[in-house]
């Protein structure tokens, strides 16, 4: 829970409003609203644990009163069909969202953690307005010009939080059917990437594609027992990719 302590610290301001756990998906944004930070903004990613396929990442800041969104929490709890709803919903009723996709020879270069804190702090920064406050899931985001929070299950317990991992979940699911269709042979619009023992199959059958991590230990076993593999270019410097931005206010 959020302690008067934090956000004092934060901004010398006493917190008027302790959220409860019983208080609904939206319970930190009001908290936080009555110590003075509005607008609240959710961070949270997509395919951190895959071994395939981009990360993605966005940011959410949600309208409060009668324009909260029902429904949210962590995209993994939802069926594909719940999550596509709830995406239309957000993009088009919430007060901004971004999402930045980091591909996959970025991880290799860069390192995943690396790039996830960065590929973070670029999707609050592609947001139509600065957040006053940030929650993230699961590690803070340093580098911010304004105080944040990292929650343990953020997304199970913060409606903006739940909102960006929606946001990111589909962003790269739609990411993942589409290079199906350049590689079929992995199965990318079923696991998503994602290791499972039919994806592991595939890479002993084929080795891996450009698409995979090569940083990672079972995709570099694979290319040893199945020789080279033709890559993408990689650049030099920051995470590129500014073009792979997306975002809107409604």
């Amino acid at each position: 829970m959020l302690s008067g302590r934090t956000l004092r610290c934060m901004k010398g301001r006493p917190l008027r409003f302790t959220p409860r756990r019983d208080a609904g998906m939206h319970r930190y944004e009001r908290a936080l609203e009555h110590a003075g930070f509005s607008p609240v903004a959710g961070v949270d990613e997509a395919g951190r644990g895959a071994c395939a396929g981009p990360l993605v990442v966005a940011a959410v800041m949600l309208r409060g009163g009668r324009r909260r969104i029902d429904g949210l929490t962590d995209s993994k709890l939802l069926t594909p069909a719940r999550r596509e709803e709830l995406y239309a919903e957000i993009t088009e009723r919430a007060q901004a969202w971004s999402a930045v996709v980091i591909p996959c020879h970025d991880i290799d270069r860069l390192g995943l953690h690396r790039c996830n804190v960065t590929g973070m702090r670029r999707a609050l920064a592609a947001l139509d307005e600065q957040p006053a406050y940030v929650l993230s899931d699961g590690f803070p985001v340093p580098g911010l010009s304004v105080p944040g929070l990292a929650m343990i299950k953020g997304d199970q317990v913060a409606a903006c939080v739940a909102a960006a991992s929606i946001v990111a979940k589909v962003t790269r699911d739609r990411i993942m059917v589409n290079l199906h269709e350049r590689y079929p042979e992995y199965g990318f619009d079923l696991h998503k990437g994602y290791v499972t023992r039919a994806h592991g199959r595939a890479l002993a059958a084929h080795g891996p594609c450009p698409e995979h991590r090569f940083s990672y230990v079972n995709v570099g076993r694979a290319l040893r027992n199945n020789g080279e593999v033709e890559l993408v270019e990689e650049t030099e410097g920051e995470i590129p990719g500014e073009d792979r931005t997306e975002g809107a206010r409604a």
